[in-house]
């Protein structure tokens, strides 16, 4: 028979002996790719954490410029993957904590650094940032280095695009005037006044083909301001506004010669200037002028343009410009102030038969809505 005291002992041991062996279980192993070292890890690649033996309870990830990772759990615990793929020349620390199937806690950290980007890709948003603009606005955007067309696709669905209200609408791959590819969206009518655009691009990471690569993600919005809009009727030489629909008056003009007729369809105000020199050698008509104008709205990147014309005495009985439409400088400055950036000027009655390409300024209403969302990579 063994002594009372002998057996508390005993039991104490026992005890003891379970609680070292929680101690001595082994801890999950945590395995974070892209892995430590001194080799950089490969652009294009996803950070991923996984855990044998346990599961993951926390990964946080975070880069040396100071942004947090975004990424997802599974519901299991076994692994963790981020959202989109490493930026260039940045290094990432990743901190875990786990829990083994005894039960034991663990945490770790863990750095690596990725390569050098041959070239980063960079882009100009059209409009910018909290600008209000016409109901004719498409979201436009620039690259700086060209995007290989087996890029396009992936680099399409990185871009979103969330309206309130709902508003349908497409992106399309065009060609800029200024030979730089670029990505347009715009809503299959025109946009509804009052309509917050958000616009978002998970391109952080992405490879544009030719050994450029996006460092960045992007995040810009944009309000649809009032419905005004300009037609231009070439044969009576007059420019009628419209503001949600109803006529609030006309203007008498010149529009393009029979040699230089004004290009025809709908076209989107760009950009405007208050003054502003006319540089026929901008357009291919060599040193034949050079003549200062006022109140200049800019609608083709070729230079179609509506502004005062005060040199040209035949303003509203003959159509005697190079293409623009001319008017008196008070007339020019009510047109100026009524269109904005994003409004639309419609022509009609033109002898002009050439199509504009939808690249030469933000000419995405030059074609139907059937041949836009052709523009499309993911059709």
């Amino acid at each position: 028979m063994i002594p009372a005291l002998t057996a508390a002992a005993a039991l104490l041991t026992a005890c003891g002996g379970a609680d070292a062996s929680k101690a001595d279980q082994p801890a999950t192993k945590v395995t974070v790719t892209p892995a430590a070292g001194k080799t950089p890890a490969k652009l294009g690649s996803q950070i991923s954490v996984r855990a044998d033996g346990g599961k993951l309870t926390s990964v946080e990830v975070e880069n040396d410029k100071g942004g947090k990772v975004a990424g997802e759990l599974s519901g299991n615990g076994a692994s963790w993957n981020s959202d989109g793929k490493v930026m260039p020349d940045t290094t990432y620390t990743v901190r875990t904590k786990a829990k083994s199937e005894g039960g034991k806690e663990s945490s770790a950290t863990s750095k690596f650094t990725t390569e050098k980007a041959g070239k980063v890709n960079k882009l100009t948003n059209t409009p910018s940032g909290g600008q209000t603009v016409g109901t004719g606005m498409p979201v436009s955007i620039l690259f700086d280095n060209p995007i290989a067309k087996d890029r396009q696709a992936e680099i399409e669905r990185a871009l979103k695009v969330t309206t309130q209200p709902k508003v349908e609408g497409s992106w399309g791959w065009v060609k800029d005037y200024s030979g730089k590819d670029r990505i347009d969206w715009r809503p299959k009518d025109y946009w509804p006044s009052g309509t917050k655009v958000s616009v978002k691009g998970a391109l952080s990471g992405l490879n544009s083909g030719d050994g450029g690569w996006f460092a960045r993600d992007y995040n810009f919005g944009f309000t649809i301001g009032a419905d005004h809009k300009a037609v231009i009727d070439v044969p009576s030489h007059t420019m009628t506004m419209y503001e949600n629909g109803k006529n609030v008056g006309s203007i008498t003009g010149s529009a393009g010669s029979p040699q230089d007729p004004t290009r025809g369809g709908v076209h989107t105000v760009r950009s405007k200037n208050a003054a502003e020199t006319m540089d026929s050698a901008t357009i291919g008509h060599g040193s034949e002028w050079m003549l200062d104008s006022k109140w200049v709205t800019h609608l083709t990147a070729s230079g179609t343009f509506l502004h005062s014309a005060p040199w040209n005495k035949q303003l509203g009985q003959v159509n005697n410009s190079h293409g623009c439409f001319g008017m008196s400088t008070s007339d020019a400055k009510r047109a100026y102030d009524f269109l904005t950036i994003g409004s639309t000027v419609e022509v009609k009655g033109t002898t002009n038969t050439n199509k504009t390409d939808v690249g030469n300024g933000l000419e995405v209403w030059q074609e139907s809505w059937q041949e836009w969302q052709q523009r499309s990579a993911l059709n």
